[in-house]
C-alpha cells in the first residue's frame, strides 16, 4: 500500500470509490484523562504566560486536540508518517491528506476541565467525491462527540481532504486577498521549532510538518507546511488575547490555502459591533488569505 499511495495518479474507478464509501457510518470510541502537562506545554508553545492548569481547570477552545492522540505503533505508519490507511478512516489511495477545516460547539455549563475522565464518540459521516483542476479530491466528514462525568461536553465536525500527488504544470487555485484593516491584529513566525513543538504535543508524525526533504522532493510543496489546527487554534487564541472574559460556544473554520514556514504570517480578527460573533483569518506574506473562521460568542 505504500507504494500505490505515494505515486498513484489515475482517477479512482467506480469499484474503488464504492469500497471506500463503505465506511460510511463506521463508529469508534476512545477513552482518555485530562491532565496538565499538555496545557503547560501548550501555553509555552504559543507565547502565553498563564497560570499554571490545576484541576477544574477548563480547556481553551481547540486545545482538545492534546487529548484523543493517534498511538499508532511504529510498524503501523505510512509513508506520510501517518497511521496506515484502512482502520478507522478509510484507505483512500491519494498522498496528499491535509485536515481542510472544521467545527465545533462548546456548553457554558459543561466545560472540559483539568481531571475530567472523557470519552469520545467518533463517526464517518460521508465520504464524497470531487473533480479537482489536478485530480481527484476526495472528502471524509467526521463527527466527534466527547461526553464526560456530567454528560456532552463538545461536539465536532472535522473535515479531511484527500488529493492526487502534485505534478510539474499542475493548475494552482487563484488565490484570494485578505481583507486589510482589522482590529486585531497578531504576526506569527512559523519555524521549524514550532511546528516541531506542535507536531509533538499533538503526536502528529505526518511528515509535511517536518521533514523539509519529504515535504518538497514528494509531496512537491515548497517548504514545511504550517498545521491547520495550529493555525485555527491561534485564530481563536487572538479572540481570547482580546477578550479575555468572553465564552467562545462555536468555532468554525476552513483552510483556502496551504502556508509554509519560509516566511511569517498574520492573523486578524474583527469583532461585530455587538460583541456577539469574531470574523477571523489570516494571510500569508503576499497578502492572500490561507484560513478563515468564526467564532460565536456567550
Amino acid at each position: 500500500m505504500a507504494d500505490m499511495t505515494e505515486t498513484y495518479r489515475e482517477p479512482l474507478d467506480p469499484a474503488t470509490l464504492a469500497h471506500l464509501q463503505t465506511w460510511q457510518g463506521k463508529s469508534e470510541t476512545l477513552s482518555d484523562s485530562i491532565t496538565a502537562a499538555p496545557l503547560r506545554a501548550l501555553f509555552a508553545t504559543l507565547d502565553r504566560d498563564d497560570p499554571a492548569p490545576l484541576p477544574g481547570t477548563a480547556l481553551p477552545p481547540l486545545w482538545h486536540w492534546l487529548y484523543f492522540l493517534p498511538y499508532a505503533r511504529q510498524s503501523e505508519l505510512g509513508p506520510d508518517g501517518h497511521p496506515q490507511r484502512g482502520g478507522f478512516l478509510p484507505p483512500v489511495p491519494l498522498p496528499r491528506r491535509m485536515w481542510a477545516g472544521g467545527q465545533q460547539q462548546w456548553f457554558q455549563d459543561n466545560p472540559v476541565v483539568v481531571g475530567d475522565a472523557v470519552q469520545r464518540i467518533s463517526r464517518i459521516e460521508s465520504v464524497t467525491h470531487k473533480a479537482g483542476r489536478s485530480g481527484d479530491l476526495l472528502f471524509v466528514l467526521v463527527k466527534h462527540e466527547v461526553h464526560n462525568a456530567k454528560g456532552l461536553a463538545l461536539t465536532e465536525e472535522h473535515d479531511i481532504v484527500y488529493r492526487a500527488a502534485a505534478q510539474p504544470g499542475d493548475p494552482a487555485a487563484p488565490p484570494v486577498a485578505a481583507e486589510q484593516g482589522a482590529v486585531w491584529q497578531r504576526e506569527i513566525t512559523p519555524d521549524d521549532v514550532l511546528l516541531f513543538r506542535y507536531s509533538a504535543l499533538t503526536f502528529n508524525g505526518h511528515r509535511i510538518h517536518y521533514d523539509r526533504q519529504y515535504v518538497t522532493e514528494v509531496e512537491g510543496y515548497p517548504g514545511l507546511i504550517v498545521h491547520g489546527p495550529l493555525i485555527a487554534t491561534l485564530l481563536a487564541d487572538l479572540v481570547r488575547r482580546h477578550a479575555p472574559h468572553a465564552f467562545i460556544r462555536r468555532f468554525n473554520f476552513k483552510a483556502l490555502r496551504p502556508t509554509f514556514d519560509l516566511h511569517p504570517f498574520r492573523l486578524n480578527g474583527q469583532p461585530s459591533l455587538d460583541g456577539k460573533t469574531v470574523r477571523l483569518w489570516a494571510e500569508d506574506h503576499e497578502g492572500w488569505l490561507t484560513m478563515q473562521a468564526t467564532a460565536e460568542l456567550a
